[in-house]
């Protein structure tokens, strides 16, 4: 399936970034910190996409009390080791600058902390390939686990044409946040998805290939795979 699209609204942890394990192992770590037990990496992969205002309150023993000093110790822990653990999933780049060249609007629309969503986006390098980075104002989570107002805003902003605009995300918020808007969205397989949470996704794809064929066609995926010997599978 191809896409007429003229702009590509991209989410991040999980569909451009592999945070290899940063995120859950240092909420598990922080929530160790404050004297809480270890719910263990299934319980928390389900919080990798929300805010962690909103995520973390599903934890047993997380309470108004103790949220922020939680978080504040993630928070700590994953700008000095996470963003560095963080990779790029194979084949994000040579797409992203693909669809630059036939003169798509590409940009993130995050849960994160914009701020936050910033220091990573430029860590990694990424940044100079985006027209625009789009998330929360803070990690309050003001509207709870939804996206719809990122990607809302993200169409305001550069005056995007929501017919022929896509959200492309590992989860659900992004799929409800598409359908919010009145945007096509595409699903990636290779993130946090739950059990079948996609399966509303216009389009669900399991390798950065598919992904270059579905927004640029067959012919321009194809030169693109040959020049960067593959755009290769997302892998978790």
């Amino acid at each position: 399936m191809n896409m007429s699209v003229t702009s590509a609204l991209f989410d991040l942890d999980g569909t451009l970034v592999d945070p290899a394990g940063a995120i859950t192992s240092g909420i598990r770590h922080a929530l160790v910190a404050h004297g809480l037990a270890d719910p263990g990496e299934a319980q928390v992969e389900a919080l990798v996409g929300p805010p962690l205002q909103v995520g973390l309150r599903t934890i047993d023993g997380v309470t108004d009390e103790n949220i922020e000093k939680i978080i504040a110790t993630y928070r700590s822990r994953y700008e000095e080791f996470g963003m560095d653990e963080s990779k790029i999933y194979p084949g994000v780049i040579q797409l992203l600058q693909a669809l630059r060249r036939a003169n798509i609007y590409v940009a993130v629309t995050t849960a994160k902390p914009v701020n936050i969503a910033r220091k990573l986006l430029d860590r990694k390098g990424l940044t100079e390939h985006l027209d625009a980075i789009h998330g929360n104002e803070s990690e309050h989570g003001e509207m709870g686990s939804s996206k719809t107002h990122i990607v809302a805003a993200a169409l305001k902003d550069a005056d995007l044409d929501a017919s022929s605009s896509v959200v492309i995300g590992d989860r659900y918020y992004d799929v409800d946040a598409a359908r919010e808007n009145s945007v096509a969205s595409i699903g990636v397989s290779w993130g946090f998805a739950q059990d079948n949470e996609l399966s509303h996704a216009d389009l669900l794809v399991d390798t950065t290939g598919q992904l270059a064929v579905a927004l640029l066609g067959e012919q321009i995926a194809q030169t693109l795979e040959s020049e960067n010997n593959g755009v290769q599978e997302g892998a978790k």
